[in-house]
């Protein structure tokens, strides 16, 4: 956990995507949360919460139909309001570096990792010249822990392990403050799965970038992350320090707690019920409908955003009365 400023800052991020006949889906709404150097924020939850919405929001990728707001500050340039031009040659690669969810679908499969380094280091970095522009791309590649005998192999070659480096160190070249993986772990064995964790959390312990990892893999964020904000129908419920959440104490919001429940390692017991659909959200709590915790005024007030967003939290033994 750091005390120093935060390198991203969000403050009441939402996104609502126009639908036909005047509908509006709520993908994202008011989402709080900070990441600062030498810390990894995981941001956790089922498929379909929100958690790759609110990614595209920050990279400015987001569709037509979709309506942002609130603010994404990194520095002082507040991602949200920053047109295509400044999210185009100064965030991405620059400000933010993005490991992609299955990263070998993301490289062009006729190039070598040579040439996808080299193009990106000509793109965001200020190196200039054939000798210098290697020199980086193998720089970047080393920091990676990518080998430099794979270098000239074509993405079709790689296993998903070594795709998985040639995608980070991608996002290394520009030497970006902020590290965003999108489900960095999919597809992965177990051992490799730990691996890139692990090769994940050595670039944060430098101090010199942060890192928000979007994953629905508890047991990566357990053994990465210095915080987790937990992610149910577009809203953050739960912001929690890691060792708390995943320790004896455990989550406070029922829906952590069944997520961890949900593990084969501890009670192995699924959260009945399903998310609800984006576009027909409860005027309540979202949960309220799989909670056995939920009362009536679960099902038409809503909680209030914040660290926990929940009318009935789990308290610490320690915190009772």
């Amino acid at each position: 956990m750091t005390d120093r400023t935060p390198v991203l800052s969000v403050r009441g991020l939402s996104v609502r995507f126009l639908m036909p006949a005047g509908r509006r889906i709520a993908a994202v709404t008011d989402a709080h949360f900070d990441v600062a150097a030498g810390e990894c924020l995981a941001l956790i939850g089922e498929s379909g919460c929100g958690k790759s919405v609110l990614a595209s929001a920050l990279l400015g990728l987001l569709p037509a139909n979709a309506q942002g707001a609130g603010e994404a500050r990194l520095g002082d340039l507040d991602l949200l309001s920053a047109d295509e031009r400044t999210l185009a040659r100064t965030v991405r690669g620059r400000l933010i570096g993005l490991i992609p969810q299955s990263p070998a679908a993301h490289l062009t499969p006729v190039r070598t990792i040579r040439s996808h380094l080299e193009e990106t280091v000509r793109a965001v970095s200020g190196a200039r010249g054939r000798a210098a522009v290697r020199a980086a791309a193998e720089r970047a590649a080393e920091r990676a822990a990518f080998p430099a005998d794979h270098l000239d192999h074509h993405p079709h070659q790689l296993s998903g392990g070594l795709a998985q480096r040639a995608a980070t160190a991608l996002a290394l070249v520009g030497e970006a403050p902020l590290l965003l993986a999108d489900e960095p772990t999919t597809g992965l064995d177990r051992d490799l799965v730990d691996h890139t964790v692990d090769e994940l959390r050595r670039h944060v312990d430098d101090g010199q970038r942060a890192l928000l990892m979007i994953t629905h893999d508890l047991a990566a964020a357990e053994r990465i992350a210095d915080r987790v904000a937990v992610m149910y129908a577009g809203r953050i419920v739960e912001l929690a320090d890691a060792e708390t959440f995943f320790g004896v104490a455990g989550p406070r919001h029922p829906y952590g707690r069944g997520l961890l429940q949900a593990l084969p390692d501890r009670a192995f017991t699924p959260i009945p019920g399903m998310p609800p659909a984006l576009g027909a959200l409860p005027d309540g709590c979202a949960f309220a409908p799989r909670c056995a915790r939920a009362t009536d005024a679960c099902a038409t007030l809503p909680p209030s955003t914040g660290g926990i967003s929940c009318h009935h939290p789990h308290v610490p033994e320690d915190l009772r009365a």
